[in-house]
């Protein structure tokens, strides 16, 4: 048997091998190319066949054999060898490690670690599990899944969040609380989803409102669910009084912002006697309150405090800060600068003539002339800088002041939810499916948080998100030995910063 290469009328060059031992037979051609690298390639994997032919391979030089060897290993491989590990390999260890898998269910792990690496619609995320993972699961079974979640396994997993962020936290003595909306992409409004003030600016959309429940650094406690039209600041007592009964721990200091809470729901909070954190709108206090304030506040350094007892045995925390002031001056220059545009135009209308925003600049004097009052500037000028907190606890006023600078962390919580985790919008129209699609977020959260942790207690030098990219490119072959018939698995070769992330977790 030799090698021979044929001419194809396509312009290609066919590489066969043919026996003359009984006539002139092809006994197997071995492909078609016009590369001439790639030609070679098919006259190694010819010689090879005929070598295992024969059993001749001591005529081949070593190099020449193990060339061919391998081109004739590479031939058998597809696309079907190579999956997508990474997610399972990170994301999967750590799902484990905190105890969600506990949860008896490979689909709600599939779609946890689906919304931290390519968080998109259920669709996609079927699309995802197949083209990355080889599972085969339809839209609708992914669907009738949801349906169960919530009622079969929405209580367990939040315990196991909670238990995670208290084995981290170690005592829950601050929780942080936030609620934000969460647009539908649908037109009808039910029992829970309502056309109601949306932060995400969708205003025409139903919605839903989430109330979340953080501990020191972010780490999850627990959250609900409310219809869309509900006022936010009803929702902090049913929510902080469901987990802490739950889960039995203390009363903690609850830090919330001005917002969440006005005059009766701290009169409320504090006849449950929980202790408070809240921004003060010190502006809006009594003319009596800001003279006093003022006063106090006249020849404040940076980073220096005050503290005026407020209504109720309450305590007013007010501190100065230099960058707050030349954020409060900057803002307000550059809004005078726009209404002065508008004045000098001469264009005003009635919808200017408010006390909205920078419009209480304005005033009006004889036939109605619209001016700005200077003296209403150097008023507001006045206040730059200051913050006020007002609390019922002993805390010394710098604890207060850290304690409710960690307000951010549930901020930050609901930015992960809503861009890296895409938890709006949705598209869900059963309640049970809205509520399971919040659960897969909030365990996608926490996994999240955990991984943030880590990668801060190994010093490495890239965020969760650039994280969860790495994991999408790391490989895992499946492949058959020559006469071999059980399969084996190898991964591929990381680069340097994949194989860091590797090592963290193994």
């Amino acid at each position: 048997m030799f090698v021979r290469k044929k001419p194809n009328r396509s312009g290609s060059v066919s590489v066969q091998v043919v026996d003359k031992s009984n006539g002139y037979r092809v006994v197997k051609t071995m492909g078609s190319a016009r590369d001439p690298e790639d030609l070679r390639r098919l006259v190694e994997l010819g010689k090879l066949f005929i070598a295992r032919r024969s059993k001749q391979y001591s005529l081949f030089p070593a190099d020449q054999r193990d060339s061919a060897a391998i081109l004739d290993f590479v031939q058998t491989l597809q696309n079907a060898s190579i999956r997508t590990v990474g997610p399972e390999l990170i994301f999967g260890r750590l799902f484990d490690e905190i105890g969600f898998g506990a949860i008896p269910e490979q689909l709600f792990r599939d779609m946890v670690i689906a919304r931290l690496v390519y968080p998109t619609s259920k669709l996609k995320t079927a699309d995802y599990l197949y083209r990355y993972r080889g599972k085969t699961v339809s839209v609708q079974s992914i669907y009738r899944f949801l349906d169960r979640l919530h009622e079969q396994h929405s209580q367990q997993a939040q315990e196991v969040a909670y238990r995670h962020s208290r084995k981290i936290l170690r005592r829950i003595q601050v929780v942080f609380y936030d609620m934000t909306s969460l647009y539908l992409e649908a037109e009808d409004e039910d029992d829970l989803r309502k056309i109601g003030f949306s932060k995400d600016g969708k205003f025409q959309n139903p919605q839903i409102l989430l109330g979340l429940l953080v501990g020191q650094h972010g780490y999850p406690i627990g959250y609900d669910i409310f219809e869309g039209n509900t006022f936010e600041g009803k929702t902090l007592l049913p929510v902080l009084k469901g987990i802490q009964e739950r889960y039995g721990f203390g009363k903690p200091v609850v830090v919330a912002d001005a917002a969440m809470l006005r005059k009766d729901n701290l009169d409320e909070l504090e006849g449950e006697r929980y202790s408070f954190i809240v921004a003060a709108r010190i502006r809006n206090e009594s003319q009596a309150m800001q003279d006093e304030i003022l006063r106090c506040c006249a020849g404040l350094r940076d980073g220096e405090c005050i503290e005026i007892q407020h209504e109720k045995g309450r305590r007013l925390i007010v501190a100065y800060s230099d960058k707050r002031a030349r954020k409060d001056a900057h803002n307000r220059q550059r809004g005078l600068d726009k209404l002065r545009k508008r004045v000098g135009s001469g264009r005003l209308n009635k919808e200017y003539l408010n006390n909205r925003g920078y419009n209480k600049f304005l005033k009006l004097t004889g036939e109605v002339v619209v001016a700005i009052d200077e003296s209403k500037v150097q008023q507001a000028a006045s206040w730059d800088g200051l913050k006020g907190y007002l609390t019922n606890t002993d805390l010394p006023p710098t604890d207060i002041i850290a304690n409710y600078g960690q307000l951010w962390h549930v901020e930050k919580a609901f930015r992960i939810s809503k861009t890296d985790l895409r938890i709006r919008p949705m598209y869900h129209r059963r309640r049970r499916r809205i509520e399971a699609h919040v659960l897969v977020a909030f365990v996608a959260y926490t996994i999240h948080k955990e991984l943030e942790r880590r990668l801060k207690i190994a010093k490495l030098p890239f965020s969760p998100q650039r994280a969860a990219e790495l994991t999408q490119t790391m490989y895992e072959l499946t492949f058959y030995l020559p006469n071999d018939p059980e399969s084996r698995r190898t991964l591929l070769q990381m680069d340097d910063d994949q194989q860091r992330l590797y090592d963290l977790f193994v």
